[in-house]
């Protein structure tokens, strides 16, 4: 028969294969959002894509193990049995990867009592006696044995499952120097140390051939063991036995009783529909839109940019839009403004039912269109100022009705910046996919957000196009129902804890940021440019003073070149290896000159920290804006466990312990036609946290007393009197209290106290003895979310964590120290943020006219108004003081002055 017209036999060994897929990719890249691991999956029908494209069989079929028990075990009970627990998180994945087989047509065959081998190795033979062209894929190398002139072996490198080695007759002789029938008798040889099958002591492969090439064959060789000399021939009569077992064991069965035969796995259709139901919850797009084009069925990605809006339609028709104006805009935004009473319900819709998403247009930040959607209707407004035709839109913005915005604060900030109003913030899908998965660094765009949660690829202009065609531009309205629907399909997916997190926590502090960075802080820009000049011209003094020392100018910015200085010119001790050397980084340097002091080394660090804070200098100097004020943008899903960042410049990272730091802060002053500045700070909010969920008596105490927590917690641990406790007992207890939340262990706290690891350890110790209820709760904490699978904060803030559970100690390690800490931060977080959101409406309730500026951690900054001061004061002191119910009380630390630094307290 003519090879064209032969029919080709795939068959696979399912749990080989996902077994490599799911070592090949990482677990944490491949999750769906109800946290289902399916990085062996994706891996093994990646694989089988290719395949078929590849090899095109007219017949296929997956073979899967039943159980670890078989005849095989039966004979020999180790067999398998230094094989470890089945990782967790491949666990659950087998069962999705048959049922997307089965919607790929692809028919599996299991079998009590036999493994996935005997059923390929069955199969094998039956093709080949039935004239087929037979694939074996499989990463169980007693396979090799079913290799003849009509069978070939795909092979899976160490990679993984991409790449796969084809082993014909031919290309098993080179390898091996054996014909493949007689690689099973090499493996009882040699034993196999996957499958726990002891071979004969000292011979390897090489001896193995040898012998098989000189005698024939492993019965053969037992023969004449006597007559091989030295350690292997004394080994290999001691050991016989093994190498009769292991060959009983690796003989792959041809005559297994199956329900189908060859003919009976020919290739099937797919089923479309659940095809692209188990792919949807799987969350596998870019495989979908694969094996669509596959099997010749257009899918979302096939066509390009070009006709991506006609490929989203598809999945659901986009509404026309419609410009409305005066009474006719006022009548749509009242009826779809009707609140109905799925809002005021606790089911998952009532965040996104009655509510409108808004989408704005803009030209250098300001609006030239507004864009409203709602399920089945758009409506397009192009933007006019003072129109009195938008009346009712500006009213409806400014009204409580719900409201829909994607990156909202930016949103709200452009539509006051062109004097409209915003209130009624109900939903933000960019928080709402943040708090969902506060580790991922995607779902964070509205692509991105439409793809995984609608399955659907939002249109989007070729950039390479100077006039983009006009059937990839979706516009304000198209991307307001997308808006729309993504905040319907994410609040299903919100547990009622997240649901008033977002509702209660953030959404409001959206609205609180968004006032802050429009308000901003006033800088003075000739203060930042003296301070600047006199740091430029201390590191200029200080870089020659270390030049003097080594007898030449070098960058002192140049990793290389320090270390070529350090390592090689001054003979230092290496510090640790990296990619280009030796590291020079901050902590390095630190620890170098701590142990190996030298005058080049204290320059070197002096230098740096000028240049650092210069730098710091400069970036809050370019963004001072005509109205002297620093207007700085709050991240509010830059962090994991809900802290909020600064960018543009950060006002976050400005140091506060030297002098030159403190002049910076002096340059953030009272704004013009305020009184004073007004600081606010938590004393040791997260020491507070810690005693109130560990419910530690000794903590507790101690922040009942009214005395210095470090030192009342170093009286105890070192069994003096508060008033004996020195400034290095105290410190040592700092490092101690706070290191412990950040999963610090021993050897971390004898590096950072520069003490010797037992004496940290002891340290350790004696801590825990005194406050028991600190160890329990650290310790069951991450117990509990490996449980879970996710830490809480004290509001119902949640923090996911992949590799609680993982085999890879390296990531276990991470998240259990990330997990340590999350309950304790994020319940900082969200404390201050109520905080803000209380002091905010008591300021507007008030009619008062300062102002809050700045949130630095745990720290607030104000302007005062004229007269305000003790209004404020009692304000932010209370709000402060009451943000949250803990078992101690929230201090609250206020300091008064005409500039941030005279304001600390």
């Amino acid at each position: 028969m003519p090879d064209k017209e032969q029919p080709t036999l795939l068959i696979i060994d399912g749990h080989s294969l996902a077994f490599r897929a799911f070592y090949a990719l990482p677990v944490d890249s491949f999750s769906t959002r109800d946290g289902q691991h399916t990085n062996a999956i994706h891996g093994f029908i990646a694989m089988m894509i290719n395949l078929l494209k590849a090899e095109n069989p007219t017949h296929l079929a997956v073979a899967f193990d039943v159980s670890r028990s078989s005849f095989r075990t039966r004979e020999y009970p180790d067999y398998k049995g230094t094989r470890g627990e089945t990782p967790p998180e491949f666990v659950g994945q087998v069962p999705l990867l048959q049922e997307a087989l089965h919607a790929l047509g692809i028919i599996t065959i299991e079998k009590e009592d036999f493994e996935a081998d005997d059923i390929l190795a069955t199969l094998a033979l039956q093709g080949t006696e039935q004239g087929y062209r037979v694939l074996v894929v499989s990463g169980d190398r007693d396979a090799i044995q079913l290799v003849n002139d009509k069978v070939t072996l795909l092979y899976p490198s160490r990679q993984g499952v991409s790449d796969l080695t084809r082993y014909d007759v031919e290309k098993v002789f080179d390898r091996y120097g054996i014909r493949p029938e007689q690689y099973p008798e090499i493996a009882a040889l040699v034993g196999e140390t996957s499958d726990n099958l002891p071979g004969i002591p000292k011979v390897g492969e090489k001896t193995a051939v040898k012998w098989l090439n000189q005698f024939g064959s492993l019965d053969a060789i037992l023969e004449h063991r006597d007559e091989i000399p030295g350690v292997v021939g004394n080994n290999l009569r001691e050991y016989a036995d093994n190498a009769i077992r292991n060959r009983k064991l690796n003989r792959l069965l041809t005559d297994v009783d199956l329900p189908v035969g060859p003919a009976d796995l020919a290739r099937q259709p797919v089923d479309e529909q659940q095809m692209r139901d188990v792919f949807a919850r799987l969350e596998f797009r870019t495989l979908l839109d694969r094996i669509l084009k596959l099997e010749g069925i257009a899918g979302d990605s096939e066509v390009g940019l070009a006709a991506a809006a006609e490929a989203a339609a598809k999945a659901e028709n986009a509404p026309t839009p419609v410009t409305l104006l005066d009474d006719e805009l006022a009548a749509w935004l009242s009826r779809h403004s009707e609140t109905p009473e799925a809002v005021a319900s606790d089911t998952p819709a009532s965040l996104v039912a009655g509510a409108i998403a808004v989408h704005i247009e803009t030209v250098d930040g300001y609006p030239i269109a507004i864009g409203l959607g709602t399920a089945h209707e758009t409506v397009y407004l192009p933007w006019t100022a003072d129109d009195p035709a938008y009346a009712p839109l500006v009213a409806w913005l400014a009204g409580p009705s719900p409201k829909i915005f994607f990156d909202a604060k930016r949103q709200i900030k452009t539509l006051r910046s062109a004097g409209l109003e915003v209130a009624g913030l109900a939903f933000d899908p960019v928080i709402a996919a943040w708090l969902l998965k506060p580790d991922s660094s995607t779902d964070r765009s509205l692509a991105q957000l439409v793809d995984r949660h609608l399955l659907e690829t939002l249109p989007t202009p070729d950039p390479n196009q100077l006039v983009p065609d006009t059937d990839t531009v979706v516009g304000p309205a198209g991307e307001a129902w997308y808006v729309w629907r993504v905040a319907q399909a994410l609040s299903a997916l919100l547990d009622d804890r997240t649901r008033r997190v977002l509702t209660e926590i953030e959404m409001p502090t959206l609205m609180v940021l968004a006032q802050m960075e429009m308000t901003g802080v006033t800088v003075s820009h000739p203060e930042l440019a003296e301070l600047s000049t006199e740091l430029g011209d201390t590191a200029a003094q200080i870089a020659s003073e270390a030049f003097g020392i080594i007898g030449r100018e070098i960058n002192l910015g140049s990793p290389k070149q320090i270390q070529e200085v350090l390592f090689d010119q001054l003979d230092m001790p290496k510090t640790r290896a990296t990619k280009t050397g030796y590291s020079t980084d901050a902590g390095a340097l630190a620890d170098l000159q701590a142990s190996n002091p030298h005058p080049f080394l204290g320059l070197l660090l002096a230098h740096r920290d000028a240049t650092k804070l210069r730098q710091i200098i400069e970036s809050v100097d370019k963004a001072i804006a005509s109205d002297n004020r620093v207007h700085t943008t709050y991240v509010q899903t830059g962090s994991s466990t809900g802290r909020i960042s600064s960018t543009d410049p950060n006002l976050q990272n400005i140091p506060v312990r030297t002098e030159e730091s403190r002049r910076i802060r002096q340059a953030f002053q009272v704004g013009e036609g305020f009184e004073s500045l007004l600081t606010a700070d938590y004393s040791q909010i997260e020491m507070r946290i810690m005693a109130h969920l560990s419910r530690d008596a000794g903590l507790i105490d101690a922040f009942h007393s009214g005395e210095d927590l470090h030192r009342f917690v170093g009286s105890r641990i070192f069994s003096v009197e508060p008033e004996d406790v020195t400034p290095n007992m105290r410190t040592k207890v700092k490092a101690m209290s706070y290191g412990l939340a950040y999963g610090l262990s021993a050897f971390g706290l004898s590096k950072q106290l520069r003490i010797e690891t037992a004496e940290a350890k002891q340290l350790m110790t004696d801590y825990f003895e005194r406050f028991g209820g600190v160890r329990d709760y650290l310790r069951n904490v991450v117990v509990q979310a490996k449980v879970d699978g996710y830490t809480e904060t004290i509001f119902g803030r949640r923090r996911p964590f992949a590799n609680l559970n993982s085999n890879n100690r390296v990531l276990r390690d991470n998240d259990e120290r990330a997990a340590l800490n999350a309950p304790i931060q994020g319940s900082a977080a969200d404390i201050i943020k109520i905080a803000m959101i209380n002091i905010a409406a008591d300021l507007d309730a008030q009619q008062l006219a300062s102002k809050m500026l700045l949130q630095v951690h745990d720290e607030l900054v104000f302007d005062v108004a004229p007269g305000e001061w003790d209004a404020l004061s009692a304000i932010v002191t209370a709000r402060m003081s009451t943000a949250a119910d803990l078992s101690v009380p929230l201090e609250v630390q206020v300091g008064r002055g005409q500039n941030w630094n005279d304001a600390a307290h």
